[in-house]
C-alpha cells in the first residue's frame, strides 16, 4: 500500500511528497529492506537505523538525526508500529459459534449467544459461559466456574471449579486457573494435605501466558486485577493478590499471600517470598529475589534485592576488587611482606 494509506490507518503526518512512496511490509531494524517499514525506539539500536535499508521509520519526536529512510516522527513509535503491522497482519481467523459434536457440555451449563465451543472441550455442571466467548479445543472448564463475555481460551487451557473470570480474558495455551495451593502440615513423620477450598478470581482483560498456574485460595480468593498482562510460565500461588494493569514476565514465581500492588513490573524471573507487600508502580529487575516489602514506586534489582542506585554501586566495587588485589600485592612486594 502507499505510505498515505498507512498515515490515515495510523494518524501520521507525513513529510511532503512521500505520500505515494510504496510499503509492501514491515520489519525489524535490522532485517528492513526497500518497501518495509520499521521503527527506532531505543538509543542502543542507533547504529543498526544508520545502516538500515527501510522505505520509512518511526521515530521520536526529539530525533534529529539525517538517515536515508523516510522518517516518520511519532510519540510513540513501537505503539505507532503495532497498528501498522496489524494492517498488514493476515485476517483474523474467528471462530464459528456453535458447539463441536466430540465437544462434552453439561445439560446445567448456561452459554451465551455466539459462543464457539471446540473438538473435545468439556464445561462442567452449572458453569456460565458468557456471550461471544471462544473455547479452543481441548480446554477444561470445571462445575460452576463463571466466564465473562468475549473470552478466548486457547486449546489446551484449564479452568476448575467455581473460579470467577471477567470480561474479556485471554487464556494462552496451556494456562492453568485454580489449581490446588501448595499447602501442607507435616504430622507424625508425612506431609499431609491442607484442603484448598478458595477459588481464583480475574478482572476484565486479563491476559495470562501460556502454561502459566494460577493456584486456588486455601480459602478466599487469589485475586488477579483488571488489564494486568502475564507472560508464559508463570507460577501465581495461593491467595496471592495482583493489582490492576500490572505486567509479570517469563518465569515469575510468586509465593502464597503475597500481594502485589497496580502498576507494578516484575521482570523475568524474578521470586517472591510469601506474604510480600510490594507498592503500586513498583519495578523489579530481572532475576530479583525479594524477602522483604517493596515500598510503591521503588526500583529493586538483585538477590537480595536492593534499590537499584545501589546495586549498581555495589557492582562497580566488585569489578574493582581485581585492580585492588593487584594493588594491595604489588604494596606487600614493595613492603617486603609475604
Amino acid at each position: 500500500m502507499r505510505l498515505l494509506e498507512l498515515a490515515t490507518i495510523a494518524g501520521l503526518e507525513l513529510p511532503e511528497g512521500t505520500g505515494e512512496l510504496e510499503i509492501t511490509g514491515v520489519a525489524s531494524l535490522q532485517e528492513a529492506r526497500s518497501g518495509d517499514v520499521t521503527f527506532f525506539g531505543n538509543p542502543r539500536y542507533l547504529a543498526q537505523l544508520r545502516s538500515c535499508k527501510a522505505s520509512a521509520v518511526l521515530v521520536p519526536m526529539e530525533f534529529t538525526e539525517e538517515i536515508a529512510p523516510v522518517v516518520l516522527r511519532v510519540a510513540n513509535p513501537s505503539a505507532v508500529f503495532a497498528s501498522i503491522v496489524a494492517a498488514f497482519a493476515p485476517p483474523e481467523v474467528v471462530p464459528t459459534p456453535g458447539i463441536h459434536s466430540s465437544a462434552v457440555v453439561a445439560s446445567t451449563a448456561t452459554l451465551g449467544e455466539g459462543v464457539s465451543v471446540g473438538p473435545l472441550a468439556v464445561i462442567g455442571e452449572k458453569a456460565v459461559i458468557g456471550t461471544g466467548s471462544v473455547i479452543g479445543a481441548g480446554c477444561l472448564i470445571g462445575n460452576e466456574v463463571q466466564l465473562g463475555e468475549g473470552c478466548y481460551l486457547h486449546p489446551g487451557a484449564i479452568i476448575r471449579e467455581r473460579c470467577i473470570l471477567g470480561n474479556r480474558v485471554i487464556l494462552q495455551p496451556g494456562a492453568v486457573i485454580g489449581s490446588c495451593g501448595f499447602g501442607y502440615e507435616f504430622k507424625e513423620g508425612r506431609h499431609i494435605k491442607i484442603p484448598q477450598t478458595g477459588i481464583v478470581e480475574i478482572g476484565d482483560d486479563v491476559e495470562i501466558g501460556a502454561n502459566t498456574t494460577i493456584d486456588r485460595a486455601r480459602f478466599g480468593r487469589t485475586v488477579i486485577g483488571e488489564g494486568s498482562k502475564i507472560d508464559n510460565l508463570v507460577q501465581i500461588a495461593h491467595n496471592v493478590q495482583i493489582g490492576s494493569h500490572t505486567i509479570i514476565c517469563s518465569q515469575v514465581g510468586i509465593a502464597g499471600s503475597t500481594r502485589v500492588g497496580s502498576y507494578v513490573t516484575l521482570a523475568g524471573q524474578v521470586g517472591l517470598a510469601g506474604h510480600l507487600e510490594i507498592g503500586d508502580k513498583a519495578v523489579i529487575g530481572a532475576q530479583s529475589g525479594l524477602s522483604k516489602n517493596v515500598p510503591a514506586e521503588s526500583m529493586v534489582i538483585g538477590a537480595p534485592a536492593k534499590p537499584m542506585k545501589e546495586w549498581k554501586q555495589n557492582n562497580f566495587y566488585i569489578s574493582q576488587l581485581g585492580k585492588l588485589y593487584e594493588r594491595v600485592k604489588e604494596l606487600e612486594r614493595k613492603l617486603g611482606g609475604e
